[in-house]
C-alpha cells in the first residue's frame, strides 16, 4: 500500500500508527511541509494571509477540506474553490489550491480527467477522490479528534488557571 503522506519523507511501511503519527505531525502538522508556503519562510508573510482572509493555520486545513468535498462526488477545480468558504478557507489563491490538487494526485489521493463535454470554454480537469484518499481522509478526521481534545484540554486548563489566579502569572 501506498503512503498516505509525502514520499520525500521517511519510508513508513515499518511504522506502528503512533510512529505515524509522529513522523506525521513533524512534517506535515508542525508546519515544515513547505509544499503550500507553510513553515519559517512564511514569517514575513504574515499580513499578506491575513489580508487575503486565511490564516496559515487554515491553509494546514486546505488537504483533507478538499478531500472531504470530492468524498461528495467528483468536482471541478473551481467548483472545488468556490465551496471552500463553507469551511472558512475563502479567499485562498487559486494556485494554492491547484498545487494541492496536483501534489494530492501524484500521492494518489485523487485522480483527474479532462471533461471536454463541458459547456462553453476550454476542457476543465474533474477530480475525483481514490480508496487511498478516502482512507487518508478518515486518517485525517480521527487526528482532527485527537487534536480537538488536547485543544480543549489545553482551553480548560487555561481557564481554571485565570479563574484561580485572577489571570496573574508566576
Amino acid at each position: 500500500m501506498q503512503a498516505p503522506f509525502n514520499r520525500r519523507m521517511v519510508s513508513l511501511c515499518n511504522l506502528s500508527i503512533d510512529k505515524l503519527h509522529i513522523v506525521w505531525y513533524n512534517n506535515v502538522a508542525s508546519g515544515c511541509d513547505r509544499r503550500y508556503g507553510g513553515g519559517s519562510e512564511m514569517r514575513g508573510r504574515r499580513h499578506r494571509w491575513r489580508r487575503r482572509g486565511c490564516s496559515r493555520r487554515a491553509v494546514r486545513f486546505l488537504e483533507p477540506t478538499l478531500l472531504l468535498l470530492l468524498h461528495h462526488g467528483p468536482a471541478h477545480g473551481y467548483t472545488l474553490l468556490e465551496r471552500l468558504g463553507e469551511f472558512g478557507l475563502e479567499g485562498l489563491n487559486p494556485s494554492v489550491v491547484y498545487r494541492a490538487l496536483r501534489d494530492m494526485e501524484s500521492q494518489g489521493w485523487v485522480t483527474s480527467t479532462w471533461d471536454e463535454e463541458q459547456t462553453q470554454g476550454p476542457p476543465r480537469r474533474v477530480y475525483r477522490l481514490t480508496a487511498l484518499g478516502d482512507e487518508v481522509l478518515g486518517w485525517w478526521t480521527r487526528d482532527l479528534q485527537e487534536t480537538r481534545g488536547l485543544i480543549e484540554h489545553l482551553l480548560g486548563v487555561y481557564r481554571r488557571h485565570m479563574e484561580e489566579g485572577e489571570g496573574e502569572y508566576h
